[in-house]
């Protein structure tokens, strides 16, 4: 008994110590992330995380527009292929929309029509649309306008040379290390950390920016704090008033912001919704801004968007991924664990899958195999 009590009181001092030891190396965030994801038995975020965090709320549409279903709605049957897929990586929801009417939709897992899950960075495409919408309405002057007009943290040597254009095309020349599996890295930090602006202002642009394409979530986090300080508005109000509500969506949405205090959203994942409602914002860029005959968003800014920058990366424009397939363009909203909004616009087709993983090569190519599988068994159906 003794000895219990004196092995409990060992172990008391030393979680003291770490707790202790964590506050004063300033990695303290990781108590939150062994709280709200290792301790629920996962090793990186997961699909309904977002109820273990401080959110803000984007209200559905005032005049909703429910997707008309396709005269062959449902008829078609999944492929042995891709049920194999979705049982072996987890889809919960997988949507096929051709001619702006749903042909297919198929819910696993608990999961239906209107279950709320991460977007993960999809977000980053929501993100890059408002700066679309911020210039097309005066707050910001072009893609070449400075960061360092918004941002004083980013007004010295090279940084002085980034342009917000840069910070939608993945190309600050910043030290950002995108490591989402490693605690220490600063990808986890924030997510976890409560003052996300503090990380930020902490980054170094340690390459000419504006030269070439590095994937880097703090890219669109600046640009969310840039966003913000040119229209004075919050990120998810002006998302809100930009685009949830004027495209019709038929659920109010969740984004998570890194703590009711500072107030920032995770600009650069983090918007709890649905695949239909995120289908929208694929639908607008299919239609280069116009919705319902209104122009949310600028038909060049769209335009640009969906084109790469950079010749040697032919993969990204910018805020949307970019894949040939099929002998076909393809523009997507992609998303950690396999999250897509993948468009065909010349087929008038937007596939939308939602789920926990993706396919076991992830890490290895720019494209995991469960892109290209999620398009062919689609047009395999489409076809039949």
């Amino acid at each position: 008994m003794k000895f219990l009590k004196k092995l409990v009181k060992v172990i008391v001092v030393l979680l003291a110590l770490i707790v202790v030891t964590l506050y004063i190396t300033d990695t303290d965030y990781l108590l939150k992330a062994v709280r709200t994801i290792y301790m629920k038995g996962h090793t990186t975020a997961f699909l309904e995380d977002y109820k273990e965090f401080d959110n803000r709320t984007l209200d559905a549409s005032d005049q909703p527009q429910p997707w008309p279903n396709h005269s062959d709605y449902n008829s078609e049957k999944v492929t042995e292929r891709l049920a194999t897929a979705n049982k072996d990586w987890g889809t919960i929801a997988y949507v096929i929309i051709k001619n702006d009417s749903i042909w297919f939709e198929k819910y696993y897992d608990g999961f239906d029509e209107d279950s709320k899950s991460n977007s993960f960075s999809m977000a980053k495409s929501y993100v890059s649309g408002l700066l679309g919408k911020a210039i097309m309405e005066g707050h910001i002057k072009s893609l070449d306008q400075p960061v360092c007009d918004f941002l004083p943290a980013f007004c010295d040597g090279m940084a002085k040379d980034m342009t917000v254009g840069d910070l939608s095309s993945m190309s600050s020349g910043t030290n950002w290390d995108e490591a989402y599996y490693s605690p220490l890295s600063i990808t986890t930090r924030a997510y976890f950390d409560d003052d996300l602006a503090k990380v930020m202002n902490g980054l170094k642009v340690v390459n000419q920016p504006g030269q070439s394409f590095k994937y880097a979530s703090g890219d669109t986090q600046m640009l969310a704090m840039v966003i913000e300080k040119a229209t004075g508005k919050k990120l998810y109000d002006y998302l809100e008033e930009s685009f949830w509500k004027p495209l019709g969506s038929e659920n109010q949405a969740f984004w998570q912001v890194d703590s009711d205090d500072h107030d920032l959203v995770k600009a650069y994942c983090c918007i709890a919704s649905n695949a239909t409602d995120f289908a929208r914002f694929g639908k607008l860029y299919k239609n280069y801004g116009k919705w319902n005959g209104k122009q949310l968003l600028d038909s060049a800014f769209v335009a640009k968007s969906i084109k790469p920058r950079f010749p040697n990366a032919p993969q990204y424009g910018y805020g949307w991924w970019l894949k040939k397939h099929l002998g076909k363009d393809f523009f997507m909203m992609r998303g950690h664990l396999g999250q897509y909004v993948i468009v065909q616009p010349e087929d008038n087709v937007i596939i939308v899958r939602l789920g926990h993983q993706k396919s076991p090569d992830i890490g290895t190519k720019t494209f995991t195999d469960d892109i290209s599988l999620y398009i062919e068994e689609a047009y395999d159906m489409l076809e039949n």
